[in-house]
């Protein structure tokens, strides 16, 4: 378990500093990711390449961002993580967030190991 804490930590380090490499390092080629807002997804990516564009796009969402780990648990081969989430936006968004806004949200993101990569991440907030 603790190997999977050090990956999702290294997961977690990258995405807050905006080090799309960091973030990438141990996910599968072939992985899958889904945004859930609100009881809906609102995302679905597939694969390594399609996961990488999505994140070097959104990093101009956001001036500032980050995730502090919470609490971390274990459940065959997944591990969620609660989290608490801040940032200060980047740009105007079409529902009406306006750039320089802040946001604190709490959520939780469920990472699908097989082995020592991640082959499912599912973000829910």
């Amino acid at each position: 378990m603790y190997e999977r804490e050090k990956i999702i930590t290294n997961y977690v380090e990258g995405y807050n500093q905006f080090d799309i490499e960091k973030m990438v390092t141990d996910l599968d080629e072939n992985m899958m990711f889904k945004n859930i807002q609100n009881g809906e997804t609102n995302m679905t990516l597939t694969g390594l390449t399609e996961f990488r564009l999505q994140a070097e796009h959104a990093k101009s969402y956001f001036t500032t961002r980050k995730q502090t780990i919470k609490t971390f648990n274990h459940l065959g081969n997944e591990t969620e993580i609660e989290i608490d989430y801040y940032a200060v936006l980047g740009i105007d968004f079409p529902n009406g967030l306006k750039r320089g806004q802040e946001l604190n949200l709490k959520g939780k993101s469920v990472f699908k190991f097989s082995g020592h990569k991640i082959i499912e991440l599912t973000d829910i907030s």
